[in-house]
């Protein structure tokens, strides 16, 4: 069920943008106005009408600063970094768009126009990797000096590290944990300004991260937590298996294996002859994934996917997924982990079974109907989804924050 357009995709991600009314990026009317405008599912016509709305938004957060409104200019900052994204995400693929190359950087320097005005503006970060750095920002939830517990977020195929702030990160600040924000490899302007491509083992990326972190005197370094979302409900377990300082990990709607995940959406007769099949088949197979690859919205998430993995056909992609996998390493996670699926989302459809072979201590929701909660990363439903894992977390931390307490105390 579409709730504006009459496309899964597009609709999708209309709530997505939507989705942040509560976090500060977005406001109803203009996500619905901008959505009745777009009256075929084109990606050109998406592009021009989210440009619009951004660029009416970033001209408001101008006009609120000329005139001393710190709030209004925030806010407003705040939107168009939302709606900039929102513009260019069809454009995403290979060769880069130049249009998406402006909405990317219009997105950024919104949004840190915005934060700049925060009571508590967040530190922006160059986390030193593999001879380069990754971006991210270090928000306090107080300034106190005083250390905290602290989530370390990390994002899917076609997030940002800004939109990290308004799904996970505006929710954990209300709730006292600092927040640690970062674009790995495959991500963001990592992608995009870098050309670096997404890699399987994602403790290579995280580490680094935490090194960074722990090294701050504001973070406890008992209570640091890594969120993933989307594809990052596969990189933040995976993470996990070597990266034993985390108290706590969250696989928010990642696929358990990305191999399984990608061959479900193909054809079973087809599926079957892979990898080394038939060649007939094969063959037919490649024409097939490469007309849809061509089309607006089916193709879509493939030319994205293909772009961030950094192959240059389908048939590359299905090569290289199997090495996506948490089968045989779910053993290798030791600390609490929290996995959620919303009925419906099939990039997530395994995530039941990701938990059960967990043998550290987890937690397993499920929301649908029952919590009125639809769509992939529960985006109709954000502030369920974080009143459920925060309950949780509050509760796995208390239990770990005892034992320090003790040691320090010499007990």
């Amino acid at each position: 069920m579409t709730l504006v357009l009459h496309d899964d995709l597009f609709d999708a991600q209309f709530v997505r943008a939507l989705a942040y009314v509560r976090s500060g990026g977005a406001e109803v009317g203009e996500c619905i106005g901008t959505a009745h405008r777009i009256t075929t599912m084109d990606p050109e016509l998406w592009y021009r009408e989210w440009l619009a709305t951004a660029q009416r938004a970033e001209q408001d957060a101008v006009a609120s600063s000329l005139a001393g409104d710190r709030a209004g200019a925030r806010g407003a900052y705040l939107r168009a970094s939302n709606y900039y994204r929102t513009a260019g995400l069809f454009l995403m693929g290979a060769p880069v768009d130049d249009r998406f190359r402006h909405a990317a950087a219009r997105q950024t320097d919104t949004f840190r126009s915005g934060a700049a005005l925060f009571a508590s503006p967040p530190e922006i970060l160059a986390i030193p990797y593999e001879g380069t750095t990754l971006p991210g920002y270090f928000f306090r939830a107080a300034d106190d000096g005083r250390p905290r517990p602290t989530v370390i977020l990390t994002n899917g195929y076609d997030g940002t590290v800004e939109e990290l702030y308004f799904a996970n990160g505006a929710a954990a600040l209300e709730r006292g944990y600092h927040v640690l924000a970062f674009d790995g490899p495959g991500q963001g302007s990592v992608i995009l300004d870098q050309g670096i491509p997404f890699r399987p083992d994602w403790e290579n990326v995280v580490t680094p991260v935490v090194d960074l972190a722990v090294a701050r005197p504001d973070v406890d370094p008992d209570r640091l937590v890594l969120i993933g979302w989307s594809f990052g409900g596969y990189t933040a377990p995976r993470a996990a298996t070597v990266e034993h300082r985390l108290a706590a990990c969250v696989a928010d709607s990642g696929p358990y294996d990305l191999y399984d995940a990608a061959v479900s959406r193909i054809p079973g007769a087809l599926a079957h002859q892979l990898p080394d099949g038939n060649r007939v088949a094969l063959a037919l197979l490649d024409r097939a994934l490469d007309s849809t690859m061509h089309k607006p919205s089916a193709g879509w998430a493939l030319r994205r996917n293909l772009w961030v993995h950094g192959v240059d056909d389908p048939m590359a992609f299905l090569e290289i997924a199997p090495q996506y996998t948490l089968k045989g390493r779910e053993h290798l996670i030791r600390c609490p982990t929290f996995v959620c699926h919303t009925a419906g989302d099939d990039i997530s459809a395994d995530a039941r079974a990701m938990a059960d072979a967990l043998t550290c201590p987890h937690e397993y929701v499920e929301f649908g109907d029952d919590d009125d909660v639809s769509g992939h990363c529960e985006m109709t439903g954000r502030a369920v989804f974080h009143e459920h894992l925060f309950r949780w977390l509050a509760g796995v931390l208390r239990e770990t924050r005892e034992p320090a307490l003790a040691r320090e105390n010499g007990q």
